[in-house]
């Protein structure tokens, strides 16, 4: 990651050269003190990837690989131009990492640098195993290498929290991803768009090919972030357990967007007085058997930027993310925003099944720990999300090194457009706060940011004992100035939904002894 990201052309092991002695011998004695496999003729020792995997700290020594080349990098870390982000590497590939930072690909020297720690070359004999075709996941595009899964059937990841804020428009690579079945693998010649209901012209049944879709309508384009429900659930956890993927702060990405409009394809087919035909809300299914519905007020005003996308970033949108068509519901939970749309349906209600009507998406009092004797059907179903933030540096645990500033940086959202006004930060608790710089985002019109707004502060650490934990949190406020509860109990609930509790990072200063961890994005 980062500066590491520069070595773009280590020799593949057909390519290398005989290590100079120096390196060979340090490389042979370092192989015989950690067991290493027999010496390829080359003359580098051999590891599997399990070895590799074994070594991610500096106690073990902190190996990567590239290509098959096998790197212990450890007294380079302190060195490392990107800082600690080099470990989210430890004991992996950074060919990955190399992908997502090419401006790092620019000079040879780095790459100079990392054949000096080169000590092995990977086995050579290790051949992937094949997808079992039994398995129903087993054709599903392979994930990212750098978000972190919490579970692989169906997938479900997130990027570190200190990498989300490098871009604003996220790279595909480290898009979060909550999927609930096997990804659809949808053949674009045969992929159709069925759109059907009351008030829509006769038949009151309308099918469009994707070339159709492309045809017919003005391609609009809006950048909108898509936002889990549960995103900050983990945090929920520390108060009390509920239920669901336990996601960080990551489980929210943004992205440009491209597609026709909805509300141009619902007038295309007929619908002109939705409030005459009865038309409540408009449904939305997916190839995942996944249905969904917004309110029709939200379908059909055209700024509300509703769209059925086929474009994400100026390409097709990634099979994992929809392909090749989805619906884009700005301002709205991501469950609204459903992948691989193949139907949209004008309905006097909201849809049915258990991703509308059940449990799944709906905000219970944090007094409710089970659904005995609860209508969940008189619940209302999450549309529009309440201000939120995330720190994603520096942090929770992280030694800062200045005990006289700490740069924080982060990110703040709020639903249904409402743009983000001020983002306040402190580094003593929420005692004395500070204004911070609001940057990407922020010049977003405030009845239309669909996006996130990425921020930053310069905070004083103000007088302290030495070994006194710093302790970081921030509140953000919107256009509708709504603002984030300092703690999370009391808008805990055991779905682990809507987590807007001030964020919370406890740091130490250096020299002056390590703080207690666990308080990242948490607000006890």
């Amino acid at each position: 990651a980062g500066g590491l990201a520069a070595w773009s052309t280590v020799p593949s092991l057909s390519e290398a050269a005989e290590p100079a002695p120096a390196a060979k011998a340090a490389a042979e004695a370092g192989a015989a003190s950690r067991k290493s496999g027999p010496v390829v003729s080359c003359g580098w020792p051999i590891y599997s990837r399990e070895e590799v995997g074994k070594h991610t700290t500096a106690e073990t020594g902190i190996w990567v690989t590239y290509k098959d080349g096998v790197y212990d990098i450890t007294d380079f870390v302190q060195a490392h131009p990107g800082g600690n982000r080099i470990l989210l590497a430890a004991g992996k590939a950074i060919d990955a990492f190399w992908t997502l930072y090419p401006q790092h690909l620019n000079s040879d020297a780095p790459m100079q640098m990392l054949k000096a720690m080169q000590i092995g070359v990977l086995d050579p004999s290790e051949v992937p195993t094949g997808p079992d075709e039994d398995d129903p996941y087993a054709k599903d595009p392979a994930p990212s290498p750098l978000i972190v899964q919490h579970s692989k059937k169906p997938l479900q990841g997130e990027p570190p929290a200190e990498l989300i804020t490098d871009s604003w428009i996220t790279p595909v690579d480290l898009w979060f991803v909550r999927g609930h079945h096997p990804i659809p693998d949808i053949n674009p010649s045969d992929y159709r768009l069925t759109v059907k209901g009351p008030g829509l012209a006769e038949p009151r049944t309308f099918t469009f090919t994707l070339e159709e879709l492309q045809r017919l309508f003005p391609k609009h384009e809006v950048v909108s972030s898509i936002q889990c429900g549960g995103n900050g659930r983990s945090f929920f956890n520390r108060v009390k357990k509920t239920m669901g993927i336990p996601w960080g702060c990551g489980a929210m990405s943004t992205a440009k967007w491209g597609g026709a409009r909805l509300c141009d394809v619902l007038a295309y087919c007929g619908l002109h007085d939705h409030d005459g035909a009865g038309v409540e809300h408009v449904h939305f299914e997916g190839a995942e058997s996944l249905t969904a519905s917004i309110p029709v007020e939200k379908a059909v005003r055209r700024k509300g930027d509703v769209l059925i996308a086929y474009e994400m970033n100026g390409q097709p949108i990634p099979r994992a993310h929809g392909y090749p068509v989805r619906a884009i519901v700005p301002g709205h939970v991501g469950v609204r925003n459903v992948k691989w749309l193949t139907g949209v349906a004008t309905s006097p209600e909201e849809a049915k099944g258990p991703w509308q009507r059940g449990i799944a998406y709906k905000g219970f009092a944090p007094g409710v720990e089970n659904f005995d004797h609860l209508d969940i059907e008189k619940v209302p179903s999450v549309q529009e999300q309440p201000v939120m933030s995330a720190i994603t540096g520096p942090k929770d645990g992280a030694v800062l090194e200045d005990d006289e500033a700490v740069e924080v940086k982060g990110y703040a959202y709020s639903g249904g457009g409402r743009g983000i006004v001020r983002v306040d930060v402190s580094a003593d608790g929420g005692r004395t706060w500070h204004t911070a710089h609001l940057r990407e985002g922020s010049e977003q019109r405030l009845d239309r940011a669909w996006a996130w707004t990425f921020w930053t502060a310069e905070v004083p650490l103000g007088p302290r004992k030495a070994g006194d934990p710093v302790t970081i949190v921030c509140k953000a406020t919107d256009a509708s100035y709504n603002t984030q509860p300092e703690r999370a109990d009391p808008v805990w609930n055991i779905r682990g939904i809507l987590f807007n509790a001030w964020p919370r990072v406890v740091c130490s200063v250096a020299g002056e002894g390590a703080a207690g961890g666990e308080g990242a994005a948490a607000a006890a």
